[in-house]
């Protein structure tokens, strides 16, 4: 890594957990498409994975009482496959098929964001299988596969603290099995991943700290939507430099 990428991979984890330490989620959905503008995503997801792994504990760890086994247990079996059929994708994929599938992704979760669509009806527990499996398929691939599970939870828990708490134990299992699949698949062997997470783990808990307690004057409406801002310039940068 030149001078300018080590600045720009600084600003870029800086913004993207300042956010998550807001909003307490998106960070992998900026990091990502942002990193992968000047670094390869064998080593950009590999790297937020170990970030956001560690953010997850820091930020709240597991209230065990509280977490819906139940719905964790449905998720669970086909995220597992999803996370070792994405695993397999990056390892093998060429590289303009996944920045343009990743760009197509991003730009679905923009959308959202600036639409600000979200349900309130339950759904079917059905759901949780194709849920879990682009979940964890788009989480080996990408390291951003936490919105399939934020819709599916979304539309199955209605208290926030039962939710808050379920999200955490799904992504710390999750981010478990990854971290093990992105080990037998060697991306997790190099050391220059380690370094840089070490290097970045201050930045990450200052921008989470920060975050979360200064006080932006942003509603959650508008927080979401200037997250959808981010994502769909993210979108387009992305799909430029695959058709490019």
């Amino acid at each position: 890594m030149e001078v300018w990428q080590y600045a720009a991979a600084t600003a870029i984890v800086v913004l993207a957990y300042f956010i998550r330490g807001i909003a307490g989620f998106g960070s992998g959905l900026i990091a990502v498409p942002l990193l992968a503008l000047f670094l390869p995503l064998t080593f950009v997801v590999p790297l937020i994975l170990l970030l956001d792994f560690t953010a997850s504990l820091v930020m709240g760890g597991l209230d065990l009482k509280r977490v819906q086994w139940r719905e964790v247990g449905m998720l669970i079996p086909f995220s597992l496959i999803g996370v070792m059929v994405g695993t397999q994708l990056l390892v093998n994929l060429p590289l303009t098929p996944m920045l343009l599938i990743l760009a197509a992704f991003i730009f679905v979760f923009a959308v959202r964001s600036l639409l600000n669509l979200k349900g309130e009806k339950p759904v079917s527990a059905w759901w949780a299988i194709p849920a879990s499996f682009t979940g964890g398929t788009v989480g080996g691939l990408f390291g951003t596969g936490g919105p399939p599970y934020v819709i599916y939870l979304n539309h199955r828990i209605q208290d926030k603290t039962l939710l808050r708490a379920t999200f955490s134990a799904l992504f710390f299992i999750e981010g478990a099995v990854r971290i093990a699949t992105f080990f037998i698949a060697g991306l997790l062997l190099a050391q220059t991943v380690w370094w840089n997470a070490l290097f970045a783990l201050p930045l990450m808990l200052g921008a989470l700290w920060v975050g979360g307690h200064v006080h932006t004057g942003l509603t959650q409406t508008h927080m979401t939507r200037l997250i959808g801002v981010l994502l769909l310039l993210a979108s387009v940068s992305l799909t430029l430099k695959a058709l490019s």
